[in-house]
């Protein structure tokens, strides 16, 4: 049986960095030496253990990674050897070369075969290309092959090589990539260099479940993808199993509630008092914030306002056409310049400042939430959960309160029919709740 060992080798000059060298001996015939990339300063080596000392002061997770990277180069190397059936000729040049083509396969790769093989990112990038996608779907998309390759440079900085490949990617493999997604947060502090090379507008942030599952169910898409277009057969996901996301009960605002922003006294801060009616409108109509921010005078049809919500250009586009009432009439003859619809800020500037004018109105009742990162119950004040978001619900809400058929509600808010969304609003009201309670008197 053969034995591996892990050494170094020091001279009287004086260094702080030497190459740590590998030998495997088997019986009395095969002795084979490896010197690997690997490198560390001598005083912090030990003999014994083929590793750091323990006892220097030293990162630990530095001291990991070096650690792990020894026995994985170990374990390389018996898998080389003990593959070979004839080992009496064996030399050490044969060992280094199995060893480099082993870390870098890319290398051995023919000209040939180059140019027929289609790399994983290539394929991602045409995915984006012919799929019908909305801009803001491409984007998402986007920062997930940005993660998955910042996935493989971490894979190096670890001395764990991974390349990602259609045909050779693997339900473990997704389950490394999971892990990586649920940890990145702490892996940007430990490794800032990656993000160097691969850059995000913003630091990575601690990923929820549900954040979790809707980056692997786009992977599964484009891999779904992938297969239909004849670019692999390989499908990982038969065995990786996509979490269903889990939400809390939907709350929203109610009527008197909305009401009550509306006539607050906001005189002292005026260009909070145009975002609180841009949000009451926004109430009124009930669309997303993105499409919201595409209007134009000239969605204005009559007493109705007709869009097409960004989410159905991807499928069949669907004109959704909402009757306009005295509040949101009232409110667009409040601003009659421009071109805009109304006079919008940035999105970011919006959220705040639903925010704000929610505190001075005194919309401040506590809400319970479902925390997205840890999934436990949480309670906040309305204030500082409420967005533009609010407003759709706000809409929805209290439609589906009076009539209770989530189709009639999907066309005047743009869910398409069968949405699983509905489903969360039966649970909203005491109220709904008591007059089914009531049928059976």
């Amino acid at each position: 049986m053969a034995t591996i060992q892990a050494f170094i080798r020091t001279t009287t000059k004086k260094t702080n960095s030497v190459n740590v060298r590998f030998r495997l001996r088997d019986g009395r015939k095969v002795q084979l030496f490896h010197k690997s990339e690997l490198e560390v300063n001598p005083e912090l080596w030990d003999d014994n253990k083929q590793a750091i000392k323990a006892k220097v002061i030293y990162p630990a997770l530095e001291r990991k990674i070096f650690n792990d990277a020894v026995n994985e180069r170990k374990k390389l190397i018996d898998d080389i050897y003990s593959k070979q059936l004839v080992k009496e000729d064996l030399t050490s040049d044969w060992l280094e070369l199995e060893i480099d083509k082993a870390i870098n396969p890319g290398k051995y790769i023919s000209e040939e075969e180059a140019n027929q093989t289609e790399s994983f990112f290539d394929c991602f990038d045409e995915f984006l290309s012919k799929r019908k996608l909305s801009t803001v779907r491409i984007n998402n998309f986007k920062v997930i092959k940005r993660a998955l390759q910042r996935y493989e440079l971490y894979k190096a900085y670890m001395r764990k090589p991974v390349k990602l490949t259609l045909d050779t990617l693997t339900s473990n493999t997704l389950r490394d990539i999971e892990d990586f997604m649920r940890n990145e947060h702490k892996i940007f502090v430990e490794f800032p260099d990656i993000y160097t090379e691969i850059p995000e507008k913003r630091t990575p942030q601690m990923r929820g479940q549900n954040t979790i599952n809707d980056i692997f169910t786009k992977l599964r898409t484009f891999y779904l993808w992938a297969i239909e277009a004849g670019k692999t057969a390989n499908n990982p996901f038969k065995g990786y199993a996509v979490e269903e996301c889990v939400y809390g009960t939907p709350y929203y605002i109610s009527i008197d509630e909305r009401n009550q922003l509306y006539q607050a006294d906001l005189s002292k801060r005026p260009p909070l008092a145009v975002q609180r009616d841009i949000f009451v409108f926004q109430c009124l109509i009930g669309c997303r914030v993105g499409d919201l921010y595409k209007m134009t005078k000239a969605n204005i049809m009559g007493d109705a306002i007709e869009y097409v919500p960004r989410k159905t250009k991807e499928g069949r586009p669907v004109t959704v056409r909402v009757p306009l009432n005295a509040t949101a009439k009232e409110i667009l003859n409040r601003y009659p310049d421009g071109s805009k619809l109304l006079p919008f800020i940035s999105e970011q500037k919006y959220n705040a400042s639903i925010k704000d004018m929610f505190r001075l109105a005194g919309l401040t009742r506590m809400v319970t939430i479902i925390n997205p990162t840890t999934r436990e119950e949480e309670k906040k004040p309305l204030n500082e959960l409420a967005s533009s978001h609010l407003a759709r619900r706000c809409f929805v809400g209290n439609l589906y309160k009076q009539v209770k058929d989530p189709n009639l509600v999907g066309s005047l808010s743009g869910h398409k029919e069968g949405s699983k969304a509905f489903a969360r609003y039966r649970e909203i009201d005491d109220d709904m709740k008591k007059e089914l309670v009531n049928l059976l008197m």
